[in-house]
C-alpha cells in the first residue's frame, strides 16, 4: 500500500488509518462529526496527496483536451480551473477531474487517486493522434486542502502582505510564497461547499507547510480532518464521488453533470451523449431524506411501495449538520422530481424517503 509523505505525522496525531484508493490514509482524528463541524464553522486541513497530477503540454494540448474531456477547454485561460470528466465510449465516465491551465499550451489534470493508472492509460491511448507531451508526476506532488469559513484568514497569514489570497476567485489559481517556500501553486476550488484552497507542493516541502498551517492557524481554530468528514461534507452539498455516484456505467447526463458536458465541440462519445440530452434518459441521480429510522448505504436497493426494485443508493450518511439521514441514488425519471416518495430497502425493512432538491445544506 502506498503512503503520503505525511503518513507518520498522521499517526503521531492519533489518526485512524485505513486503505483508500491504494493508499494508507487518515479517515479520522477526533471523530467524523467533530471534524465535519470544524470545517463548517472554522477551518480544517486535509491531506489529499493521493490524488493524481498529470501534465499536458504541446501545440495540440488544447485540441487533445477538447477531445478527451466533456467540458469546453477553450473557455480556460492561464490561472483558471475547470471541472470536467473523461467520457468513455459506452455513455459512462472514466473519471471526473479538474483541469488547470498553467500556460498558453500547458495544463495540469488533477484526477482521483484510485484511478491514476486507469486514467493514465486512457489519455495515452488517445494522445498518439496529437502533438502533445504527457507527464505523470503524481508521485512527486503533495496536495493539502484547507477548507472552512476561516480558510482565507489562515492562507493570508501564511502568504503575508505581498500576496492577496483572501480574494482569490473561485476556480482560479495563483502562485504565492507559503511558509518560506517560494512560488507555491495555490488554488480555490474545494469539495466541501465551504470557502477553501488547495496547496500543491513537491513532496519535500509538504511537512513544513502542514506544520505551518496547524501552527499559524491555531487562532482560527484549525484542525486536521480525515477523509470520513470529507465524505459527509461533500454529500451534504450533493457533490458526486467517483466509484459511488458516478462510474463507467453512469452517464454525465444521468448524473446531473450536463453542465460540464458541452456539445459545442466534438469529444469522445459526444454524439451518443447529445442524443441522451435531446431524447432524455430513463434514470436520474437524486438526493433524498429518510422519513423513517435507518441510514441508506451505498448499494442498498431503492424500491416502490410494492417492494419492486426501481433504483440503487449510491451514497448515504447521517448528516452531521441536519441530524437527518440523507443520501443520493439513481431512480426512474418519473420518481426524480422533488417531493417524490421512494422507499429504501434497509436490511429487511422498507424505509420511506422523500426526493429533495440538492444541495442538502
Amino acid at each position: 500500500m502506498k503512503t503520503t509523505p505525511l503518513n507518520k505525522i498522521h499517526k503521531a496525531l492519533g489518526a485512524k488509518m485505513l486503505p483508500f484508493a491504494g493508499f494508507e490514509m487518515p479517515i479520522q482524528y477526533e471523530g467524523v462529526n467533530a471534524e465535519h463541524e470544524v470545517v463548517r464553522t472554522k477551518v480544517g486541513v486535509f491531506d489529499v496527496s493521493h490524488m493524481g497530477n498529470f501534465f499536458v503540454k504541446g501545440k495540440d494540448a488544447l485540441n487533445f483536451l477538447q477531445y478527451i474531456t466533456s467540458n469546453d477547454i477553450s473557455k480556460l485561460l492561464p490561472g483558471k480551473i475547470q471541472y470536467s470528466c473523461f467520457p468513455n465510449e459506452q455513455n459512462g465516465i472514466v473519471d471526473d477531474l479538474l483541469v488547470y491551465q498553467i500556460d498558453h499550451d500547458s495544463y495540469m489534470l488533477v484526477v482521483n487517486g484510485a484511478n491514476i493508472d486507469k486514467d493514465w492509460d486512457w489519455i495515452n491511448k488517445y494522445a498518439k493522434k496529437f502533438s502533445v507531451e504527457l507527464d505523470d508526476l503524481s508521485d512527486q506532488y503533495s496536495i493539502l486542502a484547507v477548507q472552512g469559513p476561516n480558510a482565507p484568514a489562515v492562507l493570508q497569514k501564511l502568504a503575508g502582505v505581498r500576496k492577496d489570497l483572501k480574494n482569490l476567485k473561485y476556480y482560479t489559481w495563483t502562485r504565492a510564497d507559503i511558509a518560506g517556500h517560494k512560488d507555491v501553486l495555490v488554488s480555490a476550488t474545494g469539495y466541501t461547499g465551504e470557502k477553501g484552497y488547495e496547496i500543491y507542493v513537491k513532496n519535500d516541502k509538504v511537512k513544513d507547510i502542514w506544520n505551518a498551517l496547524l501552527e499559524q492557524g491555531k487562532e482560527f481554530g484549525i484542525k486536521p480532518v480525515g477523509l470520513g468528514a470529507r465524505d459527509t461534507l461533500r454529500l451534504e452539498k450533493g457533490y458526486c464521488l467517483y466509484g459511488n455516484d458516478i462510474d463507467e456505467t453512469t452517464s454525465p447526463i444521468e448524473a446531473g453533470l450536463g453542465w460540464i458536458t458541452k456539445f459545442t465541440k466534438k469529444f469522445i462519445n459526444s454524439e451518443n451523449l447529445k442524443k441522451q440530452k435531446e431524447q432524455g434518459v430513463n434514470r436520474k441521480l437524486v438526493g433524498f431524506k429518510l422519513k423513517g429510522k435507518g441510514i441508506a448505504r451505498h448499494g442498498y436497493d431503492i424500491v416502490d411501495v410494492n417492494g419492486n426494485k426501481i433504483g440503487i443508493v449510491t451514497s448515504g450518511t447521517m448528516s452531521p449538520t441536519l441530524k437527518e439521514a440523507i443520501g443520493m441514488g439513481y431512480v426512474p425519471v418519473e420518481k426524480s422530481k422533488p417531493g417524490s416518495e421512494i422507499m429504501i430497502q434497509i436490511r429487511n425493512k422498507e424505509v420511506p424517503a422523500e426526493v429533495i432538491k440538492l444541495p442538502f445544506v
